[in-house]
């Protein structure tokens, strides 16, 4: 699904793919890689980490970081500099979603996921774009969003305000990036329903995950990995910013 330029090969880059212990993130990390990108690969299932780089044949570095901790993203991108030379392409796939209502959820669940799926982003990016801009390097920042960033599923409002703040963030970067006359692009890739373990974790059932993917045919993770490809590889004047991905029987 590439761009068909070979000035668009990824040899040489780095990229940096959070959340790549399982599904989308772990198909993105392969296909980055396949692409001829150097990968760090980032979880916290170190085990999970380190097989898909025993079969990546050195393209693929596993990096352990607990995103909801600040000090280990610093280090984190730290050691990719000390290691890799800095980060080309940020992919901030890292996310999870709980269903948890205003009112009957606990605040503690809606700490996690605002700590994981707005902070930990918003400071990967960061670290990012200053090193991307230090190097002077036409980087690109990818986020794995949702489309509960463009409607409220019911009963997933705070999880929906967490994918709101994504697509504001995202505008706000896309925004401050332009102003500073950088050639970093941004894009915000959002999935409809992917076959992950997200269902799971999302109701704590997996019976009501199976039926959620069993209702119609639903993306996999190879989808969006397609979509990061095509985003990645487009020409340096071609910004695709705002990505909607849906199974075609999606109905919203």
């Amino acid at each position: 699904m590439s761009h068909s330029l070979a000035a668009h090969s990824l040899a040489d880059r780095c990229a940096l793919v959070t959340g790549a212990s399982s599904g989308i993130g772990r198909e993105v990390a392969r296909r980055l890689a396949s692409l001829g990108a150097r990968v760090v690969a980032c979880a916290r299932r170190y085990d999970r980490l380190a097989e898909l780089a025993a079969e990546s044949e050195g393209s693929i570095h596993p990096a352990r970081c607990d995103l909801r901790d600040l000090s280990e993203i610093e280090a984190l991108f730290s050691e990719v500099r000390a290691e890799h030379g800095g980060v080309d392409i940020l992919v901030n796939n890292a996310g999870f979603g709980h269903k948890q209502p205003l009112m009957s959820g606990e605040p503690a669940v809606w700490r996690d996921m605002l700590a994981v799926n707005v902070l930990a982003l918003s400071a990967c990016t960061r670290h990012a774009v200053v090193d991307m801009q230090a190097r002077g390097v036409a980087g690109h920042i990818l986020h794995i969003s949702s489309l509960s960033a463009h409607r409220v599923p019911g009963g997933s409002g705070m999880y929906s305000a967490t994918k709101f703040a994504v697509r504001s963030v995202t505008e706000g970067l896309r925004q401050e990036l332009r102003d500073a006359g950088s050639p970093i692009r941004v894009t915000s890739i959002s999935p409809g329903f992917v076959e992950t373990e997200f269902a799971e974790n999302y109701h704590g059932d997996p019976d009501a995950a199976a039926a959620t993917y069993r209702r119609y045919p639903v993306l996999q993770p190879r989808d969006i990995a397609d979509a990061v490809e095509f985003t990645v590889t487009a020409p340096a004047h071609v910004e695709y910013h705002d990505l909607l991905v849906r199974p075609t029987q999606q109905s919203s």
